[in-house]
């Protein structure tokens, strides 16, 4: 009994054949999706990219209390479970933030770990001289990233193929072992949009203008023919990894170990190319290419292929799902459900509403037909903490806004572990991060499915925050949330 799951960051779900996308060459992921049961209404919980690990490996979400960040020492984690219950487990991954300031504690929870070198900005090639820089180009270009590119001759080079290859030859030595879970997971394709050129060639491009492979957050900005580009270069991308893919398959068949694995395919969030007039994530609202992701699960020998799954379901029920298939107990402290019910048909939904969104933003709520979008009442987003034992984020440090401010006690009401209440606003100090503080939006996706005009419906909206506030209790929502929202 054995479960792999794999990963890829940044995966907009409409990319996908499976979810009715149009004109991304993605085979082998086709081939995945027709032995699976696809979910349509999966949903992330917190984002972005570590958040959304941190609710994937305890099986709870964190957005209300903390954003970006490491492993706390007191989450019950999947790899320690697994480990507790004698399951090895292994990770190979290119996404070097694992290794980075706020990324602490997520990989050394495996019983091993494998890291390839290289993708956008990791401090892995190291060069004193500057490098040329560019005449023209759009969007975003780092320093570091364009000489971690240099290393890029051969496709063979590049972080993502050398990340699902370092996957072949793990399961070419271990594959055929019993109770073991392997995650494997690829950054592409999160920007910058690296691939060989033939890839692009694929997709008939014949851009000409300053060079463009990573969009900067937020409005549009370049000219349509860039903007054309850019889609083609993530789809190129997308590709490109679902060629490995194709490699990481036919792996697992020849070694011949899918009547006794589960294979889980997902990601954390999607991204914006133009939809809704802009382009990138974390600066806008939680739109369903962010937040409505792609997930499919191969059960051995293919059972239930071709099933689709209409329930609600979230990114922090994958922890007791595969815990539930590899026979170990579910942690207390998780709050998603085991989907094996689900996929056996023998029960038609595990949540009434899904809970998402980034920490200190909105906090978003959707039952399937309606998405609502919660902005905070107050300019300066007050009052907002921030809940963690370990202080780091996203590449820096939290608390510098009022340290003075930062208390310490068991604020957190399911571990009794101390942790830091720091304050992201205070009353009369403009919020660090106010361009995040936007309106209040409900959409009705039945009507609206490319949420492009709000709905003003007093019925509805009053449904939607009902579970909301529903959501937001079950989540265990520092109670300050509620005054933010203006839900007290």
């Amino acid at each position: 009994m054995r479960t792999i799951m794999i990963m890829l960051d940044t995966l907009n779900r409409r990319a996908l054949s499976a979810y009715g996308g149009e004109g991304v060459i993605t085979p082998n992921i086709d081939r995945l999706a027709e032995q699976s049961v696809v979910f349509d209404q999966h949903w992330s919980g917190s984002l972005p990219c570590m958040p959304a690990r941190r609710d994937m490996m305890t099986g709870r979400a964190a957005f209300l209390e903390k954003g970006w960040g490491g492993i706390e020492p007191f989450d019950q984690t999947l790899p320690a479970a697994l480990r507790g219950a004698g399951v090895f487990s292994h990770i190979v991954t290119d996404h070097y933030h694992y290794f980075a300031t706020g990324g602490e504690n997520y990989c050394q929870s495996f019983s091993t770990w494998d890291f390839h070198r290289g993708q956008e900005d990791d401090p892995w090639l190291s060069s004193v001289a500057d490098l040329q820089k560019r005449a023209e180009y759009f969007g975003q270009v780092r320093e570091q990233c364009d000489k971690n590119r240099t290393q890029f001759i051969r496709e063979e080079d590049y972080p993502g193929p050398r990340t699902i290859q370092a996957a072949c030859d793990w399961l070419e030595r271990n594959g055929r072992e019993d109770r073991y879970f392997l995650t494997v997971e690829a950054f592409d394709p999160h920007e910058p949009f690296d691939t060989p050129d033939y890839y692009l060639e694929m997709y008939q491009d014949n851009y000409q203008g300053p060079a463009y492979s990573w969009p900067k957050y937020g409005t549009v900005d370049v000219p349509p023919d860039a903007l054309a580009h850019i889609q083609k270069r993530y789809a190129a991308t997308i590709t490109m990894i679902d060629v490995w893919l194709g490699k990481l398959f036919d792996t697992m068949e020849r070694l011949d170990i899918l009547d006794d694995t589960m294979i889980i395919f997902t990601t954390d969030h999607g991204l914006l190319l133009g939809e809704h007039e802009q382009t990138g994530k974390n600066v806008m609202h939680v739109y369903n290419e962010l937040a409505n992701i792609p997930l499919m699960i191969r059960l051995p020998e293919g059972q239930g292929a071709g099933t689709r799954i209409k329930a609600l379901t979230q990114n922090i029920d994958l922890m007791p799902t595969i815990l539930d298939y590899m026979g170990v107990e579910i942690p207390e402290t998780v709050q998603g459900a085991s989907l094996l019910l689900l996929i056996e048909g023998t029960q038609e939904h595990i949540r009434e509403a899904a809970l998402y969104g980034y920490h200190g933003m909105c906090v978003n709520v959707t039952d399937g037909r309606y998405t609502y979008m919660r902005a905070p009442v107050s300019p300066d987003n007050y009052p907002c903490y921030t809940y963690t034992a370990m202080p780091t984020t996203f590449r820096s440090y939290l608390g510098r806004i009022a340290p003075e401010q930062i208390e310490a006690g068991r604020f957190l009401p399911y571990t009794s572990y101390p942790v830091f209440k720091i304050p992201e606003s205070t009353e009369g100090l403009k919020y660090a991060r106010n361009q995040f503080v936007m309106e209040t939006r409900l959409y009705d996706l039945s009507n609206d499915g490319a949420q492009e005009h709000p709905l003003h419906d007093e019925t509805a909206e009053a449904r939607m925050i009902e579970l909301l506030i529903n959501g937001m209790k079950q989540a265990g929502a520092p109670e300050e949330q509620y005054v933010r929202l203006g839900l007290a």
